[in-house]
């Protein structure tokens, strides 16, 4: 996928989370930040299990797909149990870095 793709994708999600969350983003550097990125779309992924969100876990499944050489947070279904331990214990890149940038300013 190539720089502008993602660009797009990280606006769509960028959108998602402000209007969704109230939380806001820096859309250049979610694209261009792999860690950034990854905490992002973990950030994105927690809230819309937790809310029953479709679009957004769809956004964010699709956006994490999108950064170069990083994981993809495990694609669970809507039904499946809530991020918590077993999460923590099954992505500790994505948590470790979830938690850098959730929370503070960056």
């Amino acid at each position: 996928m190539n720089d502008s793709e993602r660009l797009a994708i990280a606006a769509h999600l960028h959108v998602a989370l402000r209007r969704k969350t109230g939380r806001v983003t820096d859309t250049e550097w979610m694209a261009s930040d792999t860690a950034y990125g990854q905490a992002m779309a973990q950030f994105a992924l927690n809230h819309a299990r937790s809310h029953q969100d479709a679009e957004l876990e769809r956004l964010a499944l699709r956006f994490a797909a999108s950064l170069p050489g990083a994981p993809a947070p495990a694609a669970a279904t809507m039904g499946a149990a809530v991020a918590g331990p077993a999460a923590d214990a099954a992505a500790p890149g994505l948590v470790a870095s979830a938690k850098r940038y959730v929370g503070g300013l960056r």
